[in-house]
């Protein structure tokens, strides 16, 4: 692969950072296992990925996800993984153990 290939890959890259999905209410989390996220959304078996943009593209309509979305952008961040085995963020909204729920 040429150094000119691999240049242009990390041209194309976007910031992702990867949280608990504890950082979602539950019915936030059951909207994105369900694909019903008032944002662009890809549900995954453990959690899914969040399209935040850059600038952010939208504001969400789930209170949770509008206060990270405003985090992200801050940030710099373009793309938001939840996975039930993600980091916590001190700082940031917990809701219950995502893996203790009923």
């Amino acid at each position: 692969m040429s150094e000119l290939v691999l240049t242009r890959l990390r041209e194309l890259a976007e910031p992702l950072v990867a949280l608990s999905t504890a950082h979602l209410s539950p019915a936030t989390r059951q909207l994105l296992q369900e694909d019903q996220l008032s944002v662009n959304a890809y549900p995954t078996l453990t959690g899914g990925f969040v399209y935040v943009g850059a600038p952010r593209y939208d504001t969400p309509l789930e209170a949770d996800l509008a206060q990270l979305f405003e985090l992200s952008e801050r940030a710099g961040i373009v793309w938001l993984k939840f996975d039930v085995h993600g980091a916590t963020v001190e700082g940031i909204e917990c809701f219950e153990d995502p893996g203790e729920a009923p």
